[in-house]
């Protein structure tokens, strides 16, 4: 269940974001490694879970294409919740990793790397930037004729990325592997600190995110308009495609991570924490 954790009295103001509540927006069982990073900078964390990730309404798409897995030379994932439906899905059909011989894997992101790493898999590309666009402008060879086999959230995204795989010759078969939902209820403790105005940052780390806390947020603002109510409160997103939905939803963003990940994002509210004790 989500708590509200503060870090420990010794030292606290010393650290860059002492002092400051911060509202963890991660999906439900995601949070905690981020939540201590924060923590250990000083910040007292409150989690709000904003997305719950469970399978997908129907298991179709990816069963056929595993049945065929043979057919595709790439497998793209850029999450590791792709990784682990993925491969809960391969397990189930009664197949395992020595059926992906010969199939060539991307991801994006260290972190989805080292989660395929865990289920004793190797990426054969990791693009530079941890953004999936830059997948493409890396590639490590020619996409003609290649037929790629994307497993993603059902409710669809990185568009851009299917577009031009396609537009570069490819063939791209895009499968449902799981699914984000939007949680019914907000945790007391941060609907208090919303309501109380005492929450410094709200943090994002994916569209779907922004989306579904604006939704719960109703709950909270009631016919209030959302930008209002956060008005003063810093909103730091992990990349360019949050922030656009942060712009989108919210009219602005104060920090966004350079390096696209949650340390990255964590690192970008120490820099926010200094400057504001110069």
């Amino acid at each position: 269940m989500p708590t509200n954790i503060s870090p420990p009295p010794v030292q606290q103001q010393t650290l860059p974001l002492a002092g400051k509540t911060i509202l963890v927006t991660r999906s439900a069982g995601q949070s905690s490694q981020f939540a201590q990073m924060l923590i250990d900078s000083g910040a007292n964390v409150i989690e709000m879970p904003a997305l719950e990730i469970c399978h997908p309404s129907s298991w179709e798409g990816l069963d056929n294409a595993i049945a065929n897995i043979s057919s595709f030379d790439w497998l793209i994932i850029t999450s590791t919740n792709g990784v682990e439906y993925f491969l809960e899905r391969l397990l189930a059909q009664g197949a395992d990793a020595r059926s992906l011989k010969g199939l060539k894997i991307a991801v994006v992101g260290e972190k989805t790397a080292q989660c395929l790493t865990q289920h004793g898999l190797r990426a054969d590309y990791i693009p530079p930037n941890f953004v999936a666009d830059s997948l493409i402008e890396n590639f490590p060879e020619q996409l003609t004729g290649k037929k790629i086999l994307f497993p993603r959230v059902e409710s669809g995204g990185r568009e851009i990325l299917v577009k031009e795989l396609s537009a570069k010759g490819a063939e791209v078969i895009e499968v449902a592997a799981y699914q984000s939902c939007c949680p019914k209820n907000i945790p007391p403790s941060a609907e208090l600190a919303l309501q109380s105005g005492t929450v410094d940052v709200i943090t994002f780390a994916s569209s779907k995110t922004v989306q579904f806390f604006c939704e719960l947020a109703t709950q909270v603002f009631a016919d209030n308009s959302i930008k209002n109510c956060l008005e003063g409160v810093c909103i730091a997103s992990i990349g360019p495609q949050t922030s656009k939905t942060c712009y989108e939803l919210l009219g602005r963003v104060d920090v966004e991570a350079v390096e696209y990940t949650l340390p990255g994002l964590k690192q970008a509210l120490v820099e926010w924490g200094k400057l504001l004790t110069k």
